[in-house]
């Protein structure tokens, strides 16, 4: 019996869906509410000033230390004194620390110490020149430095929740509409072989299959498995990572794996891709679906029950 074959692209049609899938990354991109933005700025400009009292204006960041960094939202602050900011995972090499966590950090006031010297050793002396030049800083540079810095965090705050969130939906948005095409969800399972699938129309959120993670892992109508990974770029350079460094790698190993007749690699993509790289992704043995297109998966999917 022939199987189905999933749908492959010409360079025309990617290049038709790219520009609409931009078109809907503007719409989608510039219409963000203001609000989260503005939520995220007031709950850190709290933290940003309670550090900057509280150590009286950071001449007593060093001596308090111990009880300024082990409050979540202070610490956080406290990581945005540097200029770049220092992330979690990059101060904790920096200052040498097992973990950043309040209670540790109470148990070893040491590391807390340590995480304060790292981060004074980048201070942004722009945003606090009274520090190197040790005096009281005016009024107008203690409201400019609060500012500044509550502006960098609640931007990346932002920035990084819509990475994520952005990631969540379309995977719900697919499972969804696996459902509406009469599939079963199911719990997550770990798929070592081809006998560990869903039962045939069923599937699966986020779980291993094979030696890789999938974001879903679908049990077509024929028997075979369906990976699916679910990328949202916001870039043409990003882009690259999302799919040709990730799926497209993730793709050669499960057929590597499951064989290619056991096997159908998929990548679900919404934003900002460019059609070369889509082209070689594709030719990895990847199949490319777009979000704005479920009904070509849908499509693809019902052609397994012959």
């Amino acid at each position: 019996m022939t199987q189905a074959t999933p749908p492959r692209w010409t360079r025309e049609q990617f290049d038709a869906d790219i520009a609409h899938a931009i078109e809907l990354f503007r719409e989608e991109r510039l219409q963000e509410p203001l609000e989260q933005y503005l939520g995220a700025f007031d709950s850190y400009r709290n933290a940003v000033e309670n550090l900057i009292e509280g150590s009286i204006d950071l001449t007593n960041l060093q001596a308090d230390a111990a009880q300024l960094v082990t409050q979540d939202d202070l610490l956080v602050a406290v990581r945005y004194l540097a200029s770049p900011a220092i992330s979690e995972d990059d101060l904790k090499v920096l200052a040498d620390v097992a973990s950043l966590t309040p209670s540790q950090l109470k148990k070893k006031p040491e590391d807390a110490r340590r995480v304060v010297d790292t981060v004074l050793m980048a201070l942004d002396r722009n945003r606090f020149p009274w520090v190197t030049e040790n005096r009281v800083p005016t009024a107008a540079e203690r409201y400019a430095a609060i500012i500044a810095t509550t502006a960098l965090v609640a931007t990346q705050r932002v920035q990084t929740d819509r990475r994520s969130s952005a990631k969540n939906e379309q995977e719900e948005a697919v499972a969804i509409y696996l459902e509406s095409i009469g599939m079963a969800r199911d719990d997550p399972r770990r798929v070592a072989t081809v006998s560990d699938l869903p039962s045939r129309g069923h599937f699966c959120r986020e779980a291993e299959f094979g030696t890789r993670k999938a974001d879903l892992i679908v049990s077509l109508w024929d028997g075979r498995g369906m990976p699916i990974e679910c990328k949202v770029s916001n870039s043409s350079t990003n882009s690259v990572k999302r799919i040709n460094n990730d799926a497209a790698v993730k793709a050669k190993i499960w057929i590597d794996e499951f064989g290619r007749l056991g096997t159908i690699p998929v990548a679900v993509i919404s934003g900002v891709f460019k059609a070369h790289n889509l082209m070689s992704a594709q030719n990895d043995g990847l199949t490319i679906i777009w979000a704005h297109n479920l009904a070509a998966l849908g499509a693809f999917i019902e052609s397994t029950r012959a």
